[in-house]
């Protein structure tokens, strides 16, 4: 599976292209971060960040978008920027027909380090452990973008499994209240014609 992954900012947007399976080993193609000057128009910014997707999914080629979800933060304004940068990678995505996922920031914490609450540098560190990097990817975002890639090379079947058991569940859930609706009817009429014939 090839991966997208981006840490989505205005400032700073994390990107990264990562081939792998899940349980096995994974490989960085690509990895960089996409930089827009903070005093520079908002539409600007975004266009800026929409190019340098479209060239990176043009390039790569991959199957699968993943992009950090904005879960919370205390400042509304950082937290607005981040949101519509990933809008615009996931609007890219889509005009390709690609799938996009959104994955948490503790999601890819624990994806990749085992502790939903490991800091920026504990990322880093297991990312180039874990792609047997030379050097630490910088700044984090870079490092942010693969885990989030990783993340989801790892947790894709896993999804996959639970979606396809969701809807099992479903089906049988749907066949049981026909069953019930159709024994009841049943009975009514049964009923009915007992009354008919006494």
């Amino acid at each position: 599976m090839r991966v997208l992954g981006v840490d989505p900012g205005l400032t700073r947007c994390g990107i990264a292209v990562v081939d792998g399976v899940a349980g096995r080993q994974v490989t960085c193609v690509q990895v960089d971060v996409i930089r827009t000057p903070a005093d520079a128009d908002l539409a600007v910014r975004l266009l800026a960040v929409s190019d340098a997707v479209e060239e990176w999914l043009d390039r790569h080629k991959p199957e699968v978008v993943a992009v950090e979800r904005v879960f919370s933060q205390y400042n509304v304004r950082t937290a607005m920027g981040t949101a519509q940068a990933g809008g615009v990678v996931a609007l890219a995505a889509a005009r390709r027909g690609l799938p996009v996922m959104f994955h948490t920031p503790s999601e890819v914490k624990a994806a990749v380090t085992g502790s939903g609450r490991a800091d920026k540098a504990q990322v880093t560190a297991m990312v180039t452990k874990l792609l047997g990097l030379s050097e630490a990817p910088r700044p984090a975002d870079a490092a942010d973008a693969i885990a989030i890639a990783v993340c989801h090379i790892w947790r894709a079947p896993m999804r996959t499994r639970l979606a396809e058991a969701e809807a099992r569940a479903a089906e049988m859930a749907r066949n049981h209240k026909a069953r019930i609706a159709a024994a009841a009817a049943s009975n009514a009429r049964s009923a009915t014609k007992r009354k008919t014939t006494t």
